[in-house]
Formats: C-alpha cells, sequence, structure tokens
C-alpha cells in the first residue's frame, strides 16, 4: 500500500493536533515558539537523512510510499520529521503543565553527565558504523553541550523521554515492521549494530533522543527569548 507511511504521519499528528486546541492545554497559544524549533531541527535532521540516504546508510520501500520525492527522500520522511515532532512536543507541553513538578526534577548533573559520556564512549568504538558513531557521537555531544551549559532543560528531558519511549515503539515499530509487518524503512546492518528491540535499530532509539532533545532546547530558549 503505497499510501502508509504517509498514514503513518497522519494517525501519529491526528491526536495532539485535535487536543491543541483544548482549553486546558491551549498549546495552540505555544505555536510561535514551537515551529521554529520543529523548523531549525527538521532543516538539520533532513540534510543528515538526505547524505546518509545517499550512502545507502537506510533505505525506504517503494511499496509503502507515494513516489514523491524531494531530493532523494521520500516526501513522507520529510513530513515525518514535522508530525512527529509535533506530536512529541505536544506530549512533552502536556507533562510540564499537568505532571511533572519541582520535585520531579532529576539530579540531572549527574544523569546526563554520565548518559553524555557512555555515548560518546560508545561512539568512539563505533568509528566504523556509520549510524551508530553520528548518532552516539552528536546525542552524547548535545547533551554534553547543555550540561556545560546548566540548560534547565536536563531537569525533566529524560522523564519525559522515558514515557516517550512507548508511543515512539509504536510509530517506529510500524515503520520498521513490528506491528504492521511491513519495512517502510530498512537498514544497512554494516553501518549498525545489528541489534534490535522488536525491529528497531538501538541506534533509532538515540537518534530520536537527539531529536527530541533538540525541539525540547529549541522550544525552552525561543520561550524564554519572548
Amino acid at each position: 500500500m503505497h499510501y502508509t507511511y504517509i498514514l503513518i504521519n497522519i494517525l501519529a499528528v491526528l491526536f495532539p493536533f485535535g487536543f491543541s486546541f483544548e482549553k486546558r492545554i491551549s498549546f495552540y497559544r505555544k505555536w510561535k515558539y514551537l515551529f521554529p524549533a520543529i523548523f531549525i531541527t527538521a532543516f538539520i535532521f533532513i540534510l543528515w537523512d538526505i547524505w546518509f540516504t545517499s550512502l545507502g546508510v537506510w533505505y525506504f520501500n517503494p511499496k509503502f510510499i507515494t513516489g514523491i520525492t524531494i531530493i532523494n527522500l521520500p516526501f513522507e520522511e520529510v513530513l515525518f520529521f514535522l508530525a512527529i515532532p509535533y506530536a512529541s512536543m505536544f506530549l512533552y507541553e502536556v507533562l510540564i503543565q499537568k505532571v511533572f513538578t519541582s520535585s520531579s526534577k532529576l539530579r540531572y548533573n549527574y544523569i546526563s553527565l554520565l548518559i553524555s559520556i557512555l555515548l560518546l564512549i560508545i561512539a568512539c568504538f563505533n568509528l566504523n558504523k556509520a549510524y551508530t558513531f553520528s548518532s552516539f557521537f552528536l546525542c552524547g555531544g548535545y547533551i554534553g553541550f547543555l550540561f556545560m551549559r546548566k540548560s534547565k532543560v536536563l531537569h525533566y528531558f529524560f522523564l519525559y523521554f522515558l514515557v516517550l519511549i512507548l508511543p515512539f515503539v509504536i510509530v517506529n515499530g510500524m515503520l520498521t515492521g513490528s506491528f504492521l509487518n511491513r519495512e517502510v524503512v530498512g537498514y544497512n546492518n554494516m553501518e549498525n549494530f545489528n541489534i534490535r528491540f522488536l525491529t528497531i535499530p538501538v541506534e533509532d532509539f538515540i537518534y530520536g533522543m537527539l531529536m527530541m532533545l533538540l525541539n525540547v532546547s529549541l522550544y525552552e530558549y525561543f520561550k524564554s527569548r519572548y
């Protein structure tokens, strides 16, 4: 079915978009901070995606995409970097408003530093695996950067990401074959660990962490500026 990927994007964002206008959340009022964060992050990740697609690090099954491309990327892949961050940031805002309190703060100075060092060490031992090295190195480096700047984003981010894991697994599972029994996105296992949770490469979790950390940090930056 050529509309599989685009339907996954639509279904992922449909509920969060509809509830953006719910009076108690009023997420639409945050769009002026949200969309710059999403567009900047999307631009970076789309460039990364174009490069790795051209290298054959990953590929897209033509059976499940419309065939509309932007450079070498399916239109649906570009839409992914808008729809999924929107849905994920809606969850972030709900958690910040309704769930997380000052007592929810983790000792981010220790946890974030430990995660940063661990990711960078793993990256350094996998220089020959493009997806493993790039995702672990960039994520570890960005966490380290935020740690050095004493970013308040790290107070809640890892709690948020733990909550995000379930919808992440569902959506990514649809793309990699866990739940729909069809591989929309495939991977060259020479460029990753070839270790998977269900059908999801472990690198996807680090890639997703970096994408959402960049979205959250930019979102909070723009909120603090205006």
